[in-house]
């Protein structure tokens, strides 16, 4: 039960943190006002960010399962998602804070520590499973966060007047673009995740959106690697289905 209320507290102040961000501000600016101080071609649209609602309800509903089953559980299984699901919590809080702060090659340290401890969790799940899911709010949550460390180191490199080393930002976005398609895609054919590829996709197609015509370069990879990934999802739902049949 003490576990349960501590989950439950960590989650209320994870909600409430995301909340005060954006109402109060913290630091006298929103989230959004603060990632449009650079101009990050990787970037997506304003309202790719309402996804932290859908995140929030999907942890929510996550816990209220776990609560139910985790009687059920190894021990070491139900310790260790309570652990990475408490840890998570708050490093997400610390992530905000530090974003929020200027302290931004801290929020990279901050949303790195909260990736890997969404892997540890995800991989609590089996591989491939008629129980996914469970695993399917940790999905969306760590693609979402996935995206996030991509945006947020690029973010804090061209905050502190990185050069690229010689490449464009154009090219660099699409460099990350195809990084992040071939990590999707191998999440989708090894582990059957669905959830991880779709938000993904929702990121590519902001980033399309918030770059338009200005960038075209840019906006046509990103919706072209969304194609690509859709066409896999598509053609791996079908496969899947004749090796039933």
């Amino acid at each position: 039960m003490l576990r349960i209320i501590l989950m439950v507290l960590s989650l209320l102040i994870m909600i409430g943190t995301h909340i005060a961000a954006n109402l109060i501000p913290l630091n006298g600016l929103t989230t959004w006002e603060i990632a449009n101080r650079v101009p990050v071609l990787f970037m997506p649209a304003e309202y790719v960010f309402s996804i932290w609602i859908v995140l929030d309800l999907l942890l929510v509903r996550w816990l209220y399962s776990f609560s139910k089953t985790s009687a059920g559980l190894l021990s070491s299984v139900a310790n260790l998602r309570s652990i990475c699901f408490c840890l998570s919590c708050f490093l997400n809080i610390a992530w905000l804070l530090l974003w929020h702060y200027g302290y931004y090659y801290w929020a990279i340290v901050s949303v790195i520590g909260l990736l890997i401890c969404l892997l540890v969790f995800y991989f609590s799940y089996p591989k491939i499973d008629n129980r996914n899911r469970e695993r399917l709010p940790i999905s969306a949550y760590m693609g979402w966060i996935f995206i996030a460390v991509i945006a947020n180191t690029y973010y804090a490199f061209k905050f502190h007047d990185w050069s690229g080393w010689g490449l464009s930002d154009p090219l660099w976005t699409v460099i990350f673009l195809s990084l992040a398609t071939a990590i999707a895609l191998h999440f989708m054919y090894h582990y059957h995740d669905s959830i991880f590829n779709l938000i993904v996709i929702w990121s590519f197609i902001g980033i399309a959106i918030k770059n338009g015509t200005d960038e075209l370069f840019v906006s046509t990879a990103a919706l072209f690697l969304s194609a690509v990934i859709a066409f896999s999802l598509i053609m791996g739902k079908r496969f899947s289905k004749q090796q039933k049949v």
